[in-house]
């Protein structure tokens, strides 16, 4: 691996603060994001979805601290593209970065799909082609403005999904002492059902409740936009994780109680919204149904943005076309043709792609993905050493190898089209990759790093 100077590089100005940082991470995770998966995973885990929303935090959280370590040395735009590349080698980082790209790439679309069918329940007759151009269009063009547009459109957005989803959290409560007394409040059922508990099935549904926290790496693109990156993005990571799984456990738990019946859900795909209508009557079901449109607005934003930016850094790298994804708009400053690419791939696959399976494939290229930046610490903190601090067995051993076996093990539980399909994905990245090193005959040449500083 050779390093390119950096008088020769692109680079993207810091004007984000952790505050934006933390509130894009909570926005590209959604605070409901639980309510998208709520109803398959306790379908899935026979009414365990806290468990698997509780799961799948800590493999999460211990994840988040090596992306915050990678990008601590390599604050530059790209995620585990960048630190796998460095911290591995540059043929297994095109890989975690070409799985990433999937992850990224069908996080809009996932969002232009489930916010459509959200707007369906809150209006019936709109047609889906319509509402899908209307979501895929509208956060094209916000992205388009330019990430400090982005920013401040997400602290609008967390102002009313944090209100929605507070009056449910106090309606629910009163819905369940009205109901049972106090003591309906506490229950253990959520978390172990005798008559239902099954490892398999909480392992399967928890890999697809893992879905929850796609969207907090999304961080780690915008290190080339932080202020103070080698602080700030290890501490927006983990905070979005932990709010996400804590927050959201308490949404699932409170949604379980008020309708523990999970096998007569209307409607199994949006059944957090079912939910709250019997919770708090039509006028909650149509918040919570605009809610989850907004969520998807915010989810998709800040999804396409991390599209763009981890095109910009693999263009920026040439190990895809240079001339067109790391071109930056000279006003704007965004990666305006990346960003239009993934906005016209959102609309015409949400046309295509049914709302499971597009879920399946989000986690296929995500897990991937992270578990090489828990690999790449473990080589850089431990094996390579080029920092002047003494080694932690604790941070640079355990707590990543901890963290690339929960991954690995969800990978593991997704179900088989989405392996076969992901797998197709990686063997197209096998001959891009193939073609691009000339038969791996040339090394690849990354960036110096001193050139995002």
């Amino acid at each position: 691996m050779s390093l390119a100077k950096a008088d020769e590089t692109q680079k993207l100005r810091r004007v984000l603060s952790l505050r934006d940082l933390i509130f894009y991470g909570i926005v590209s995770v959604t605070p409901s994001a639980p309510a998208t998966i709520f109803g398959l995973a306790e379908v899935k885990s026979g009414g365990h979805v806290v468990v698997t929303v509780l799961a799948a935090m800590v493999a999460m959280v211990l994840t988040a601290i090596s992306y915050g370590r990678m990008a601590a040395l390599y604050p530059s735009a790209g995620s585990a593209f960048a630190y796998v590349s460095r911290g591995l080698h540059p043929y297994l980082g095109f890989f975690a970065g070409w799985a990433m790209l999937l992850d990224y790439i069908f996080i809009p679309l996932f969002c232009v799909i489930y916010g459509t069918l959200s707007l369906q329940r809150a209006i019936p007759w709109m047609p889906f082609w319509a509402g899908s151009l209307m979501f895929a269009g509208g956060i094209t063009i916000l992205n388009l403005r330019g990430i400090t547009y982005t920013a401040r459109a997400n602290d609008a957005m967390l102002l009313f999904m944090f209100g929605v989803l507070i009056t449910f959290i106090v309606l629910a409560a009163k819905y369940l002492v009205v109901q049972h007394g106090v003591a309906g409040l506490f229950s253990l059922n959520p978390l172990y059902n005798r008559a239902t508990f099954s490892v398999n099935h909480i392992a399967s549904a928890t890999s697809f409740a893992a879905l929850t926290y796609l969207g907090f790496d999304a961080v780690t693109t915008l290190a080339e936009d932080v202020k103070d990156p080698r602080r700030n993005v290890l501490l927006a990571c983990v905070v979005t994780c932990l709010f996400t799984g804590l927050f959201g456990g308490l949404l699932v738990y409170l949604a379980h109680l008020a309708w523990p019946d999970y096998l007569t859900f209307p409607n199994v795909e949006t059944a957090f919204i079912d939910v709250t209508g019997r919770v708090g009557g039509r006028w909650l079901f149509q918040s919570m149904a605009m809610l989850l449109v907004v969520a998807n607005i915010g989810a998709g934003l800040t999804g396409q943005v991390g599209a763009a930016r981890l095109l910009f850094g693999m263009g920026r790298e040439d190990v895809i076309p240079r001339r067109i994804f790391a071109q930056l708009h000279p006003v704007r400053n965004t990666p305006w043709i990346n960003i239009l690419l993934i906005g016209v791939l959102a609309y015409v696959g949400a046309q295509l792609m049914s709302y499971e399976l597009t879920a399946e494939l989000l986690n296929f290229g995500a897990f991937l993905g992270f578990m090489g930046v828990n690999l790449a610490v473990i080589s850089q903190y431990w094996f390579r050493r080029e920092q002047p601090s003494r080694r932690s067995f604790l941070l640079d051993m355990v707590l990543p190898s901890l963290g690339f076996l929960f991954c690995a093990v969800i990978w593991l539980g997704l179900n088989r089209p989405a392996r076969i399909a992901g797998s197709v994905w990686l063997v197209v990245g096998f001959f891009v990759l193939a073609v691009h090193t000339r038969q791996f005959r040339r090394p690849m040449v990354m960036t110096d790093p001193s050139a995002y500083e």
